[in-house]
């Protein structure tokens, strides 16, 4: 496996990453430190869930990819309902926590590594440095979700609650997308 094709790998993988941090990038008050801080923990969870996954080779397979895609749009709704309902001032607390702490950076990693598992998985019938990429997937991962923050950050200064509102939108379609995808 050569590092091209890691590279556009990685590039289909970060999508989710680049996408979701978008969505979490327009909500109002999210700071530059959060949205690195997720793009930071996004490269690393998906450099160690491939790793993970090659580790794990075909054992965990068929445990996972039966469920993950339920797992994925659980945690996605569940994030993108609390955004459209604080944009549109219904919830019961003032904003959203920072999505770059505590339960939801572990839910918003999870959600967007769970495919990098699969992909390391299916690494492990390859040959190929692993350790390079893993490196390669975790930093494409990282610079894409970072640009989605900020690009999400940008919009949500300039149109308020409204991309707050699209922001978990897109959240609950990344969800629904993926159920679609492993479901046909």
């Amino acid at each position: 496996m050569d590092n091209l094709t890691v590279f556009l790998i990685a590039i289909g993988l970060a999508m989710d990453t680049l996408a979701v941090n978008l969505g979490v990038g327009t909500q109002a008050g999210i700071s530059r430190r959060s949205i690195f801080r997720l793009a930071l923990h996004f490269g690393i969870f998906q450099g160690l869930m491939t790793l993970i996954g090659w580790v794990a080779g075909s054992f965990v397979s068929h445990f996972i990819t039966s469920i993950d895609h339920w797992i994925i749009l659980g945690l996605l709704l569940w994030v993108g309902i609390r955004m459209i309902l604080s944009g549109f001032g219904k919830t019961t607390e003032p904003t959203l926590p920072d999505p770059s702490r505590g339960k939801y950076l572990v839910m918003l990693s999870v959600a967007t590594s769970l495919d990098a598992l699969a992909i390391g998985i299916s690494f492990s019938f390859l040959e190929g440095n692993i350790l390079i990429a893993s490196l390669i997937i975790a930093l494409v991962s990282f610079l894409l979700s970072l640009a989605g923050g900020f690009l999400g950050r940008r919009l949500g200064i300039a149109f308020g609650k409204k991309m707050e509102i699209i922001g978990g939108v897109i959240l609950i379609g990344i969800g629904i997308r993926i159920l679609i995808s492993h479901l046909t």
